[in-house]
């Protein structure tokens, strides 16, 4: 049984990590032995990547799998750290905002991301009033169970490659504006890499959450210049590490010839 008070501390903490006075960096876990390790390294906070946590329990990414072994695996990080963790829970697998707010606090999540792409259905953006008013309803949904959630709100429009840069940025301001509007604490512009693009999107929500990666098309230090207030990388440690995997199998395929 989750203690809500406890909760509601870790809750509050997280939250005050993204107001400085520096950047919030947060390597991202897929399970409860990579959630350690980078309790151990020092991170403040730690985020779940849906990229790992799905391949390690047998699936593709973009919710193909059951929506019961993700939040059983995002429980076992949890469970694992006694920092403040984020869910990675992509676009909420269909469930209603209601029942994102009860389970995500019964696992003892501190926050969530929630993304605006339709996996289900058109496979594209879902409309940005439409998904403004989902994340609300979370958020009063949270607040009525006695934990105010962090939301980090995803903003897809970047990483679709969809029209020209400036096309982009309109509809992803606007979509920004909206979801801030409608109580979403951080904003995520997944794959916007563009340090004026960012501080346009700093200027109109003030919290803004940039994807990095190592040797990623911007730096940990540069997305600060440009005013996040938090970075993540995503599934890019999860997949550097799958290399290394494949990298050392190979070296001992090599080694023991004919066996």
């Amino acid at each position: 049984m989750v203690d809500l008070e406890q909760l509601s501390s870790k809750v509050r903490a997280f939250r005050d990590l993204h107001a400085g006075p520096g950047m919030l960096v947060m390597a991202n876990a897929w399970d409860a032995a990579s959630a350690r390790r980078f309790e151990a390294a020092g991170f403040p906070a730690i985020a779940t990547t849906s990229g790992g946590v799905a391949p390690t329990i047998g699936y593709a990414d973009h919710e193909a799998a059951p929506v019961e072994e993700m939040l059983a695996a995002a429980e076992r990080i949890v469970r694992s750290v006694p920092l403040p963790v984020t869910v990675d829970f992509e676009a909420g697998y269909q469930l209603p905002p209601a029942e994102i707010a009860r389970r995500l606090i019964h696992i003892g999540a501190a926050g969530l991301n929630l993304e605006d792409t339709d996996h289900h259905g058109t496979l594209g953006l879902v409309p940005a009033e439409a998904q403004a008013e989902r994340l609300a309803a979370v958020k009063v949904e949270a607040q009525a169970l006695g934990v105010d959630l962090f939301l980090n709100a995803r903003v897809d429009i970047f990483i679709r490659g969809e029209g020209d840069v400036y096309t982009q940025l309109e509809e992803g301001l606007q979509r920004a504006r909206l979801y801030h509007e409608a109580g979403a604490d951080c904003i995520y512009p997944i794959s916007l890499s563009d340090p004026t693009a960012i501080r346009a999107l700093v200027e109109a929500v003030e919290v803004v959450n940039v994807l990095v990666r190592r040797g990623g098309p911007i730096s940990v230090a540069a997305a600060a210049q440009a005013g996040a207030r938090r970075v993540t990388y995503a599934s890019s440690i999860f997949r550097e590490s799958m290399s290394l995997v494949d990298q050392i199998a190979a070296e001992i395929r090599a080694e023991t010839p004919g066996v």
